[in-house]
């Protein structure tokens, strides 16, 4: 017990440092039901910063919460999307406190069952120990009381400690991933992130829930939010090829395929205004896109619609998919720098970046450097004139005032114009 409060204490003095850390022990101060919880304990522990805290209460979160927003300046009513804010969830107890500092997670302390294998949890009140037991590794299962007489109080459930120092992760009990199969998502992300390994019955265990194909009984919409949490960890690839490993990946659809020197690749020829997940989550596409046949594009558009991606994201990742393959063919038939802006018309910059890759896999280092160039320098050229300046010219409202000005970019493009808006009129004010 003295050890276990010695690694309590350690828990709390490394908290300190982080935002929001003193407002949280501060409320805490004089009650013995509030803990710091899961991934922070974890990560604290292991002498790293963890992304949020994760705080638990014996009741009403949604007062706790308050009252945090509160002390740290947080309006209660406020735009969800904002900088700051409080979200309740009453269904599950819980409650988020964020800002542009630091996250706090809360939730009441609570048990859990499963009527169904991949349903959502029946949620009840339950006791510090069921709240620890309701987790997914015994690594997120390690608790630290925040105030009153147990202050720095540490408890865990078996193997939790020896577990984090053998860089193991072990499941609670035999139905996990039946009872949740989204646990096996996580699974690879952790094992990621944390460079662990999964414990000899976990493996087992997540390879006969792969086996007996758990994952189909789970909805799309959280198959779906655990795939965008992984594509957004610190080592995506790393995350991916765990998933691919276990065989996760190919249980979720079996034409999705991991390729690591092309992910990477086309990570490095991306852009900063592109979309990483975006990007990542294409070339996983690709094994199906590449399939040129009539269904390819509707079974691509299925699953994205089954995973539940927002209109926008969903449409930029299949063009990008689809558009990829043939992109390289297209680079090196570009003559001119107008050519090659005509190649790459209307194709999201993740496309481009996932073809510049796979032409330097195919060995096509023409269509590579060309994408290269697109993406690096012609892209970020604009005309200095705009359709109202044609219309104040005479030129019609119509296609017309689109032809003219895309002549007039087409020639600059080709280095043709001195780069002044005369010269850039002149072209667009050319008779056909």
């Amino acid at each position: 017990m003295h050890e276990l409060r010695i690694r309590g204490q350690a828990v709390l003095e490394r908290m300190r440092e982080l935002p929001g850390a003193r407002e949280l022990v501060d409320l805490a101060a004089g009650r013995d039901d509030v803990e710091i919880v899961g991934g922070a304990v974890r990560d604290l522990l292991l002498g790293r910063a963890p992304r949020e805290l994760d705080v638990v209460v014996a009741a009403d979160a949604s007062s706790f919460a308050r009252d945090l927003a509160s002390s740290l300046g947080i309006p209660l009513a406020g735009d969800p999307g904002g900088s700051s804010g409080i979200a309740v969830h009453e269904r599950f107890g819980t409650a988020l406190v964020w800002w542009q500092g630091g996250r706090v997670d809360i939730a009441r302390r609570r048990a859990e069952s499963y009527s169904a294998p991949g349903a959502l949890p029946d949620v009840r009140a339950g006791t510090p120990e069921q709240d620890l037991l309701r987790r997914d590794f015994t690594v997120n299962a390690i608790a630290v009381v925040l105030g009153g007489l147990r202050m720095g109080s540490l408890s865990a459930v078996p193997h939790a400690l020896e577990d984090l120092a053998g860089s193991r992760l072990r499941v609670l009990h035999e139905r996990s991933f039946v009872d949740d199969p989204t646990r096996l998502l996580r699974l690879a992300r952790y094992l990621a992130r944390l460079e662990f390994e999964p414990e000899q019955h976990t493996a087992e265990l997540a390879a006969q829930a792969v086996a007996g194909d758990e994952l189909s009984s789970v909805s799309g919409a959280r198959i779906g939010a655990e795939l965008r949490l992984l594509l957004e960890e610190p080592d995506p690839l790393a995350a991916l090829g765990r998933l691919s490993e276990l065989g996760i990946l190919q249980a979720l659809h079996p034409g999705l395929r991991f390729e690591l020197a092309l992910a990477r690749g086309a990570l490095a020829a991306l852009p900063g205004d592109g979309r990483p997940e975006l990007l990542l989550l294409a070339a996983l596409l690709l094994g199906i896109s590449r399939d040129r046949t009539a269904d390819a594009e509707q079974s691509l558009l299925a699953l994205l619609d089954h995973l539940e991606f927002t209109a926008g994201d969903r449409d930029r990742v299949l063009t990008s998919a689809l558009a990829a393959p043939l992109l390289p063919g297209r680079l090196e038939a570009a003559r001119t720098p107008s050519e090659l802006a005509e190649a790459v018309r209307g194709a999201p910059v993740e496309a481009v970046a996932l073809a510049s890759s796979l032409a330097e896999v195919e060995g096509r280092p023409a269509a590579a450097a060309a994408a290269a160039r697109w993406l690096s320098d012609l892209r970020q050229v604009r005309l200095l004139i705009t359709g109202d300046d044609l219309l104040a010219a005479g030129i019609p409202p119509g296609p017309e005032i689109g032809r003219r000005l895309g002549l007039a970019l087409r020639r600059k493009l080709d280095g043709e114009l001195d780069g002044d808006r005369a010269a850039e009129m002149g072209a667009a004010m050319e008779d056909p």
